[in-house]
């Protein structure tokens, strides 16, 4: 490659053949691709651009997370003190993630109309809208933040439980009827195991 070029560069300088437009357009090509190559995109770019809903979502799930271990860690603070359960790891997945429920201002409106028909009949007509908008607040950036007056938690789909007395059933009816009573999950989706020894 190297030789063809610098005989074609020699050639240019002798005043030989000019190159064919098929060669200029691999050279030009042969540029732009290097030029690509060479300068380096930034980085941060795509994290600029991120869709908002995307962001929120992604918080929402670690919201979501972030709660399932504060259940987790909570309950097996409670069982390891209910007598024959001993060592305990508790596991709980939720349905999905919490809601917010924003503030909205209601405006309704009504028009009414009265016809009076050939016969000298009258008709009287009622029409009435609503309409919903957000409250926003701002914050301390100047942005406008959707005012949010109920938070509601995620439900629990389901809960393991791994205890030290998990193949007695004494106990592992009260760890049934201790989980469905905090966090009102069916029977069949609470799954009371013995611990192994370690």
């Amino acid at each position: 490659m190297e030789n063809r070029l610098k005989r074609w560069l020699d050639g240019l300088k002798s005043g030989e053949r000019l190159p064919k437009k098929n060669q200029l357009i691999i050279l030009l090509l042969t540029g732009i691709l290097l030029l690509v190559i060479v300068v380096p995109l930034p980085e941060n770019a795509d994290q600029d651009s991120a869709d908002p809903v995307t962001a929120s979502a992604q918080e929402g799930n670690e919201d979501s997370q972030k709660y399932e271990e504060y259940l987790e860690k909570r309950t097996e603070e409670t069982l390891r003190h209910v007598e024959g359960v001993g060592e305990v790891e508790v596991m709980i997945t939720l349905r999905s993630t919490g809601q917010k429920i924003v503030e909205k201002d209601q405006q309704s409106s009504s028009q009414s109309t009265e016809e009076t028909d050939s016969a000298g009949g009258t008709r009287s007509t009622e029409e009435s809208s609503s309409d919903k908008t957000s409250v926003y607040e701002q914050g301390t950036d100047g942005s406008q933040i959707p005012y949010v007056t109920k938070e509601i938690s995620p439900e629990v789909e389901g809960v393991v439980v791994i205890a030290d007395g998990g193949d007695n059933a004494v106990v592992v009816r009260n760890i049934t009827e201790a989980v469905q009573a905090l966090f009102g999950v069916e029977a069949h989706k609470i799954k009371i195991m013995k611990r192994a020894d370690t």
